[in-house]
């Protein structure tokens, strides 16, 4: 925990853990009911925390905003917390179970008064689960300001986020913590695996499964580049042998996947949020509507009608979406104009200027293909907030839909149309080599060094304050000092981007690789590098993100299995384009046509015939489960039965 401590207006202290930020101007009024619903007990309906209003640091100016305040808890409140929460831990007999106040004892790691069985991560998970489950009572407005309306059982901390009120909640660093983090995950150059324990005990779940898919198929590119080397350096020119490749990407594609599935499986378990049930969604902080009533909630609530969303996506998103993939298409068109004019001064001409020549639109497009990607993001982000979905999760799937399909056509559609409508394996080559490397160097300078070069130079204050956080590196940074500095780092985003990046590196390499034998080399470097950069904006240039429980890598799992589809019958279309193929099929085109389609059905049978042979969770896990389920079939059965005995009892 911090060092520091706080004291509450109670005057009692607590070790602080997350930051609430209201907006300068809020209301003295609005402030005063906030804390005492945040302070009140559980039985009034609030959140039973403890809550401190932080002074002015170190070299304070008066633009400082003064509606700044700690957040903490008593042990006890994070014990009840944990049992809320549902979560899992290890028992004495080596099992995962759900904690509970009434079994603690029995749990493996609770010592004393269990003040250290929960990590910090945890703890302010449970902190921002309180805030977030804090409810309108009888309020038809948040005190203070007349335009936040308020209905009972609307959620406090929604509202005051959609209202500008709440400007931002994060968890604060643990500097000791953090600084043993970093040495063991990028401070030191060395051949060995990630520490995800650690990486999941300071940032959750959800960014160690990230980190740990990561590392994953880095691994599982090892075996692809290995075989690209020799392939590279001896049949280079011979480009009838890329058949072996292709045929090496199709069963390589599938079955890693499927392997990832039982290696997240293993990890979750072990992390005990395999089993942990789903919590139970609330509407997102912008989602508005006519007030109406919830019947599974049984409280009134703004509804907005389904056939209204549907015509926002139908008759606005989808065009739109469409529109940016014809838009796409005529710029690849562009970019073919341009290749062919670089080719034709080389064949009229040939020099070393002109040969380097060739390479340059292929430059220009893959820089042009980033950019158009981030203008994208922005307008699919707008359109999936404007379709107005009620939960979290929808929105994440939709948008991830509209990013998915334009990345995928913006970046792979000149591949395709040169491999299957031009047919021209040297320049598919150039153009994959000269995206991958371009995309690659741009993604490094976007996701880490832009950031933190932006990080630095955002304000002289902001300077100032990182320049006295390195020379204070061995002594204590006072907590309000850290507070005002965490309050101004940028806030990460969450792994979308990160996930994304992967996708279409896996996309490279499943699809086109086999004319390319040297583009799993260029992935592994990458993912190399690429630990590293994360690594450091996660420590460095980021505030803290809360825990996130997750069990898997959720869409983007379904994302890369409907690659693996695509490099399936990419593969499958590439070998049958090969001279050596095409030779058995002189006499008819007609029958290689059939041939390469009937293997190519067969070979996605025997893809889905695979995942469903290789189970997703190991059997150890699965006996485990089982096990742990009829154990508590068993205890309710006995429970009834207790019940059913003291009631016969008392009617005698």
């Amino acid at each position: 925990m911090l060092q520091e401590s706080s004291v509450d207006s109670s005057g009692t202290r607590f070790s602080p853990l997350v930051v609430v930020e209201l907006a300068s101007d809020t209301n003295e009024e609005t402030i005063a009911w906030l804390l005492s619903r945040i302070r009140d007990t559980q039985q009034n309906g609030g959140a039973e925390l403890l809550v401190e209003q932080i002074g002015p640091g170190v070299d304070a100016e008066e633009k400082e905003n003064p509606n700044v305040f700690l957040i903490g808890a008593s042990w006890q409140r994070m014990l009840a917390g944990a049992e809320e929460i549902g979560l899992f831990r290890e028992y004495k007999d080596g099992s995962m179970r759900g904690f509970t106040c009434a079994n603690k004892h029995n749990f493996k790691d609770f010592r004393g008064d269990g003040d250290s069985f929960l990590s910090m991560a945890e703890c302010q998970y449970i902190i921002k689960h309180e805030l977030d489950t804090l409810r309108a009572k009888d309020e038809t407005h948040v005190p203070g300001h007349e335009s936040a309306k308020l209905y009972p059982g609307k959620s406090i901390v929604r509202r005051l986020q959609s209202k500008g009120i709440l400007v931002q909640i994060f968890p604060l660093h643990e500097k000791e913590e953090l600084k043993r983090l970093s040495f063991s995950w990028y401070k030191k150059v060395k051949l060995s695996l990630q520490p995800l324990d650690d990486i999941r005990h300071y940032f959750g779940e959800g960014q160690a499964l990230y980190f740990g898919f990561l590392e994953y198929f880095t691994f599982a590119l090892m075996p692809m580049a290995l075989i690209g080397v020799p392939y590279y350096l001896f049949a280079w020119e011979d480009y009838d042998k890329y058949v072996i490749f292709a045929a090496f990407n199709l069963v390589w594609c599938t079955v890693i996947l499927e392997f990832w599935k039982r290696c997240s499986a293993s990890l979750a378990y072990q992390w005990g949020t395999l089993s942990r049930k789903k919590a139970f969604e609330e509407p997102r902080p912008g989602f508005h509507g006519v007030l109406g009533f919830n019947p599974v909630t049984g409280r009134e609530e703004p509804v907005y009608p389904t056939a209204k969303r549907h015509l926002r996506i139908y008759l606005v998103s989808v065009p739109f979406v469409l529109l940016c993939l014809y838009i796409s298409l005529y710029i690849m068109m562009i970019y073919f104009q341009m290749e062919g004019w670089a080719l034709k001064l080389h064949d009229e001409e040939p020099t070393f200027w002109t040969e380097i020549l060739l390479y340059i639109p292929s430059v220009i497009y893959a820089v042009v293909i980033e950019i158009m990607n981030i203008i994208y993001r922005y307008a699919a982000e707008f359109l999936t907030e404007w379709e107005n979905h009620r939960l979290e999760s929808s929105y994440q799937n939709h948008l991830v839909l509209k990013v998915l399909v334009f990345n995928f056509f913006n970046c792979f559609a000149s591949l395709f149309y040169i491999a299957f409508v031009m047919h021209d394996m040297a320049l598919l080559r150039q153009s994959l080599a000269t995206l991958l490397i371009t995309s690659q160097i741009l993604n490094q300078v976007m996701e880490a060094f832009l950031p933190y070069w932006l990080q630095r130079r955002r304000n002289k204050k902001m300077i100032r304050k990182v320049q006295k956080r390195q020379t204070l590196d061995d002594k204590e940074l006072p907590v309000v000092d850290q507070v005002r500095l965490e309050a101004d780092m940028s806030t990460y985003l969450g792994t979308f981007d990160d996930y994304l990046e992967l996708f279409l590196l896996f996309g490279y390499v499943s699809l086109f690789s086999c004319v390319y034998p040297l583009a799993a080399v260029l992935v592994v470097l990458n993912n190399i590098t690429e630990v590293y950069s994360d690594a450091f904006k996660m420590c460095r240039v980021f505030k803290r993100p809360f825990s996130d429980p997750a069990s898997n890598i959720g869409v983007w799992q379904l994302a890369f299995e409907a690659m693996s589809v695509i490099a399936v019958v990419t593969n499958c279309a590439l070998i049958g384009m090969s001279p050596q193929v095409k030779a058995y099929f002189e006499e008819s085109e007609e029958q290689l046509i059939f041939w390469t389609v009937a293997v190519e059905h067969g070979l996605l049978a025997l893809k889905f015939i695979l995942t469903f042979i290789i189970p997703d969770v190991p059997k150890h896990i699965q006996i485990k489960l089982a096990r742990l389920e009829f154990e508590s079939l068993e205890a309710l059965k006995k429970k009834k039965m207790l019940e059913a005995s003291e009631l016969s009892k008392s009617a005698q």
